[in-house]
Order: C-alpha cells, then sequence, then structure tokens
C-alpha cells in the first residue's frame, strides 16, 4: 500500500518522538557515576602532586589488594603484609648495585625520621645475596634505623609487576597499594610527607 507525503512526515515524526523519549528512559537506568567523573576518580585527581626525580607518583582509581607473597625481616622471620595492617606502609624496593636506590636511602632514614610512627618506611631489598651484602651497606652509610628487609628471590617484585628498581608503593592502613612512583625521589621534601600523611 503506497504511503502519501503526509503519512510519511506524521511517521517520521512519531519515529522521532519515540527515539527521544527511548534516550530519556535509558538515561534513568545509568547511574550518575556512570554519566558524570566517578567519585574514586575525582579522590585521585584531589591527591596531594608528588614529582620524583623523573616520573611522579601515580595515585590509583582505587585500592589494589595486595599479592600474598612472603619475604624476610632481619632475623630470617617470614614476613606477610598483614604483620602491617592498621598502619601506613612506604615500600621502597631496593638494591645495594643500583644507583638511584643508593642515592635515595638517606632521605628514606629522614622520612622516617619524620613520620615517626605515623608511617612506616619498609625498604626492602632485592639484593640476591640478602643479608651479607645489605648489613654492611647499612653500616658504612650510617642506615642503621632503617629497618632490613629481604627479599633475595625478588618474589615481591615479580608480585607486584615491578618494572624497574626503585619503585616506592604507598600502602593504606587495610594493607592496599593505594599509589606507586617509578625512579627515585626526594623522599623527605614536604611534598612527599604531604602525599604520604594523605594515605
Amino acid at each position: 500500500m503506497a504511503v502519501s507525503a503526509e503519512g510519511k512526515r506524521a511517521h517520521g515524526l512519531g519515529a522521532t518522538r519515540r527515539r527521544v523519549l527511548i534516550g530519556a528512559g535509558l538515561t534513568g537506568l545509568f547511574p550518575a557515576s556512570v554519566l558524570t567523573a566517578s567519585p574514586a576518580a575525582a579522590q585521585s585527581a584531589t591527591r596531594p602532586a608528588f614529582q620524583g626525580d623523573s616520573r611522579p607518583l601515580v595515585w590509583h582509581d582505587e585500592p589494589r589488594p595486595l599479592p600474598e607473597v612472603e619475604f624476610s625481616a632481619v632475623d630470617g622471620t617470614e614476613v606477610r603484609w598483614s604483620t602491617f595492617t592498621g598502619r601506613v606502609v612506604v615500600l621502597n624496593l631496593w638494591a645495594t648495585w643500583c644507583a638511584p636506590c643508593v642515592k635515595e636511602m638517606p632521605a628514606l632514614l629522614r622520612l622516617s625520621r619524620a613520620l615517626g610512627r605515623d608511617a612506616l618506611v619498609l625498604p626492602l631489598s632485592q639484593d640476591r645475596a640478602g643479608l651479607s651484602v645489605v648489613e654492611p651497606f647499612y653500616t658504612s652509610r650510617g642506615l642503621t634505623d632503617l629497618g632490613v628487609w629481604l627479599d633475595p628471590r625478588s618474589r615481591v617484585a615479580r608480585a607486584l609487576g615491578v618494572r624497574g628498581l626503585p619503585t616506592t608503593l604507598l600502602i593504606d592502613r587495610q594493607g592496599r597499594e593505594v599509589a606507586r612512583l617509578e625512579g627515585a625521589a626526594e623522599w623527605d621534601s614536604p611534598a612527599a610527607i604531604a602525599a604520604i600523611r594523605a594515605v
């Protein structure tokens, strides 16, 4: 059956009206977080900025659970992340053969003293020789106030997807990674301390 020009126009207007109504209905199906920036993303954007020697501290949109992997304390005791639940942790993966790591160690010591009990600075050595090289390194550079933590098989680094040394993670009181910085940094600077205290 043929359709007149007027009929075609009426049909077109009706289809347009239906599309508008359907579009309005679909809009109501989506939460505001889909239509606008998510609260997590907005919170990430307002976190204190901190620039390392070559790269910035990157805040994650959502906290990331840490993988179940163990490392060693200075006395050989196996340590789990749950050991530190309730404390903010500054986890620094480093090695004695890594020049940028060696450069930032004094700043980590000063950071530890500045934070006191507010947060734990945890330098985790990736040296394969373990304590036999880390202990004299600490002694020769006056770092004995820093704790000694060992991961000679780099199990933690692999589990965390670390791409190079040094790499530093900020871990919240629930044991989740909230930020990461690749490369060396002035960790005792006011900007760094402000970032850590924001965790």
